[in-house]
C-alpha cells in the first residue's frame, strides 16, 4: 500500500477535521473562562425577578388600551406601526398626536420635513403612512376649545 493512498488521504482529513473542531471548542472555553474572570455574573442565570421585569419592560412598550398604543399615544389602527417606526425615529410622535390635516396638508408636511429636515424619501410607505395620518389625524370639525358663552365678565381694577 502507497503511502500516498486514497486511505490514508481521506484518514488524515478526517484526523485534520477532528483537530479543527478540537480547537475550536478549546478556543470557546478559553473565552467562557476570560468572560467569567473578567465579569463573573454575565453568564449567570437571571433570577425569575429580574426576568419578570425585563418582560414587564418588553410587554409596557406593546401595551394598547383603548385603541391607543400607549408609550407612543397613536391611535391603533391600519399603518400605525409603519407610522410609529418612521417617525419616532426623528421626533417625538406627540408632533404627530397633537396635529390635525388632510391628505394635502399631511403630504404637506412630509415635502417640508424632505427639505428642509433631511427626511429621507419614503418611497412606497409614503401613501399608507398619509393614508393612516389623514384617517386618524384628520381634520375635525371643532377647534381647540369651543367658543366661551354665557360668560360673566368683570372689570379688572
Amino acid at each position: 500500500m502507497s503511502e500516498y493512498s486514497p486511505e490514508n488521504i481521506k484518514y488524515a482529513k478526517g484526523v485534520v477535521k477532528y483537530f479543527n473542531r478540537l480547537l475550536a471548542l478549546i478556543g470557546v472555553l478559553i473565552i467562557f473562562i476570560i468572560i467569567q474572570l473578567v465579569n463573573p455574573g454575565l453568564l449567570k442565570p437571571q433570577s425569575k425577578g429580574e426576568l419578570t421585569q425585563l418582560t414587564e419592560e418588553v410587554d409596557a412598550e406593546n401595551l394598547i388600551e383603548n385603541g391607543i398604543h400607549v408609550s407612543s399615544g397613536l391611535i391603533v389602527d391600519e399603518g400605525y406601526e409603519l407610522v410609529l417606526n418612521t417617525c419616532s425615529g426623528c421626533h417625538s410622535l406627540k408632533l404627530v398626536t397633537q396635529n390635525k390635516g388632510n391628505k394635502a396638508d399631511w403630504k404637506e408636511v412630509i415635502v417640508w420635513m424632505q427639505e428642509t429636515q433631511k427626511l429621507w424619501d419614503l418611497g412606497s410607505t409614503e401613501g399608507p403612512i398619509i393614508a393612516y395620518l389623514a384617517k386618524n389625524y384628520g381634520q375635525s370639525k371643532k377647534g381647540r376649545r369651543m367658543n366661551l358663552e354665557n360668560i360673566e365678565w368683570y372689570e379688572l381694577e
